[in-house]
């Protein structure tokens, strides 16, 4: 009992602000988009685009620039939104396809002119080894 009664008055406003408000919230809401364009009612769905959709209203091809409404529904928020988001995705399997096909040419070539992790790795550890042969004959040398 305590812990619903925790959940409804502190944890529910937290994670669902909009909600919680109440009805009052909405009615200002409503209010204040019939301020905004006195000839426009407008319904439970319809909103006032932020610049960002306004940006992702343009880009998915719903609306120019300039004919952006004032008040645009959800469902159509939601379809321009879920358009840019498959743009978005080709865009991305393009890119990484072109990183793929540059990283073979790029093997290739390194291949052909003996430049492989093989052979890296092996002058690395010759490196290596002359230098700790260096530093076993300085020290023979000292204690000597």
């Amino acid at each position: 009992m305590l812990g619903r009664l925790l959940w409804r008055q502190v944890a529910w406003p937290v994670l669902h602000p909009a909600r919680a408000i109440g009805d009052n919230a909405k009615g200002a809401q409503d209010v204040s988009l019939q301020t905004a364009n006195p000839g426009h009612r407008p319904f439970k769905n319809d909103r006032r685009p932020t610049d960002f959709d306004k940006k992702v209203l343009v880009w998915a091809g719903r609306f120019k620039k300039e004919e952006i409404p004032k008040h645009v529904s959800s469902e159509v928020l939601d379809a321009a939104r879920n358009s840019v988001r498959i743009k978005v995705c080709y865009i991305m399997i393009a890119l990484t396809l072109l990183g793929c096909l540059a990283m073979v040419i790029t093997g290739k070539e390194a291949a052909k002119k003996d430049h492989t992790l093989l052979r890296m790795n092996m002058e690395k550890k010759a490196k290596w080894r002359a230098e700790v042969e260096k530093d076993q004959e300085a020290a023979v040398g000292k204690a000597q």
